[in-house]
């Protein structure tokens, strides 16, 4: 009978909720359920002021005003409606987009789907780090250009982009930048005006939140920017976002970065702490393990371990205490191996040898020592059969 993992270390697919969070939220489905769009009774009105404090809330860990948070389903809806909302709504001849090798899937499907409508999309290269090629992005972004979407933080190796440099240059130009910031927020500082962004994506799941619900920040409010909704049929989120608010979700979101902001940079430093512990103790006993990413520059409870020579699904099935991954959540049950990974220069075996490991707010000490030696334990063991089978 197979053990269920008792560490979880795959916090960049999910957070858990934190305990705070919850309990912000029970009201909200209990007695005060109000639709916040029935603002002529009281149950409405609790819940209008409710969605209000959270969108300060999430404003307030961005260094953003309330009124250019708009409400969504998440990060994946977020960067559809920045992407596609935008190229809809623009009115010019505009019709570039630049974008990265190394963007999760929620942004790189939109732009594919722009290009079969006839908009130039250019994916710019990688280092082997995972940063943007600066030369590339200078050369690409012109006075065609309408929209740069760079991601903030890889959800897959970790590594941190130079948005600031990127904007300055879009800017010139006159196009708009969003950036998928849904790693990044919670976990490091940030700030839309020291970024200079136009649009950011948020999801609450990754920061400790609920899932289902996240957030768009929009420079200056949503009539601020050219961008059409993609659905219709009601005036919520200033008509950007129609739909019935999910409240208690919206609640559990405000909570979330309440918690981020107050507890940031101290926690940040702890897990960095905590993810160079674990590093060091695998690479004690594994000495051709190799990191992925900008080891200087990455999120602090981001390690991308590439295992030479054996299958990284191989070595979380021996490993049954660790809750690990092979990449994004959203692609890990993919025959094709990761697209960052391949993105960075690593040959497909090199990607299926690389596993992902999140750590975070509730990861201790003491479960770093036990995934180190269950993580090494494992790849012994996989090498052992690897060695018994080709003999």
């Amino acid at each position: 009978m197979s053990r269920e993992p008792s560490i979880y270390l795959d916090y960049h697919a999910t957070t858990p909720c934190d305990p705070q969070v919850v309990d912000a939220m029970l009201p909200y489905f209990r007695q005060d359920f109000g639709n916040p769009s029935s603002a002529s009774h009281r149950p409405g009105r609790l819940s209008a002021q409710a969605v209000d404090r959270a969108r300060g809330q999430v404003a307030a860990l961005i260094h953003a005003q309330a009124r250019e948070i708009v409400f969504t389903s998440g990060a994946t809806e977020s960067n559809n409606l920045a992407i596609l909302g935008l190229a809809r709504g623009a009115s010019d001849n505009r019709r570039r987009i630049v974008t990265t090798a190394v963007e999760h899937k929620a942004v790189l499907q939109p732009c594919i789907a722009l290009r079969r409508q006839g908009f130039d999309v250019t994916i710019l290269p990688v280092s082997p780090t995972g940063k943007v090629n600066l030369a590339a992005a200078h050369a690409a972004i012109t006075d065609e250009t309408l929209l740069v979407s760079i991601q903030a933080a890889s959800n897959e190796i970790g590594t941190i982009q130079d948005l600031a440099t990127m904007t300055k240059w879009a800017h010139e130009h006159g196009a708009f930048v969003h950036t998928d910031a849904a790693q990044a927020v919670g976990k490091i500082p940030v700030d839309v005006d020291e970024w200079n962004v136009d649009l950011l994506s948020i999801s609450a799941h990754k920061l400790y939140g609920p899932k289902g619900v996240g957030a768009l920040y929009v420079r200056g409010g949503p009539y601020a920017l050219p961008l059409e909704p993609l659905v219709y049929g009601g005036g919520q989120e200033q008509e950007l976002r129609p739909g019935t608010l999910n409240v208690p979700g919206i609640v559990g979101l405000g909570k979330a970065c309440e918690l981020c902001l107050g507890t940031l940079p101290k926690e940040a430093r702890r897990v960095a702490a905590l993810r160079d512990q674990l590093e060091a103790l695998l690479m004690s006993d594994i000495p051709d393990l190799r990191r992925n990413g900008a080891l200087d520059d990455r999120l602090p409870g981001n390690s991308s371990l590439t295992f030479v020579g054996l299958d990284a699904d191989a070595i979380i099935a021996h490993a049954p205490d660790l809750a690990l991954s092979t990449g994004s959540a959203c692609t890990s049950g993919a025959l094709e191996p990761s697209h960052v990974l391949q993105a960075i220069g690593l040959s497909r075996q090199e990607a299926y040898s690389t596993i992902r490991v999140g750590l975070g707010r509730f990861t201790t000490e003491d479960e770093i020592r036990q995934a180190a030696g269950s993580i090494a334990q494992a790849v012994k063991t996989v090498r052992s059969l690897a060695q018994m089978g080709a003999s």
